[in-house]
């Protein structure tokens, strides 16, 4: 018997399902600040999310986006940003790992922070949504 040790591997459409999702879940979530629309922001969420940021209380549940998506915006003054997603991983079932590095800026496109994140996202009847969201500052104190 011959075996073959270069076959090529089938590419596992769930994880390429995810990652297309992710990616464009990703788009959205800085135009939700760009138009003001917290709705586009929270829809990018589960309803039983964690929102893990740095030097502050974890923020729970379904009013965890609306909460982080007001401070981020009133207080911090983020309108618009971007993901640089450096690799998923999983299988593409019920949930997959995001890691990459993130930047946020200011109404004149100015940048006000950035860091390095890693979303735990889940699969739900509505899409992949983020489910853990855990990220920090590369800013000094």
């Amino acid at each position: 018997m011959f075996f073959n040790c270069q076959a090529q591997q089938t590419p596992n459409a769930g994880l390429k399902e995810a990652k297309k999702q992710i990616e464009e879940s990703n788009g959205i979530y800085f135009q939700a600040f760009a138009k003001r629309d917290s709705s586009l922001f929270i829809n990018c969420y589960t309803s039983d999310c964690w929102i893990m940021q740095p030097n502050t209380p974890t923020l729970c549940g379904p009013d965890a986006p609306l909460d982080f998506f007001r401070t981020a915006y009133e207080k911090t003054g983020i309108r618009n940003g971007k993901f640089i997603t450096i690799d998923i991983f999983g299988s593409g079932r019920e949930f997959v790992i995001e890691e990459g590095f993130w930047q946020s800026l200011d109404i004149n496109n100015k940048p006000l922070d950035s860091g390095k994140f890693l979303v735990l996202w889940k699969k739900t009847p509505d899409g992949w949504k983020r489910f853990r969201d855990s990220f920090n500052s590369d800013r000094e104190k």
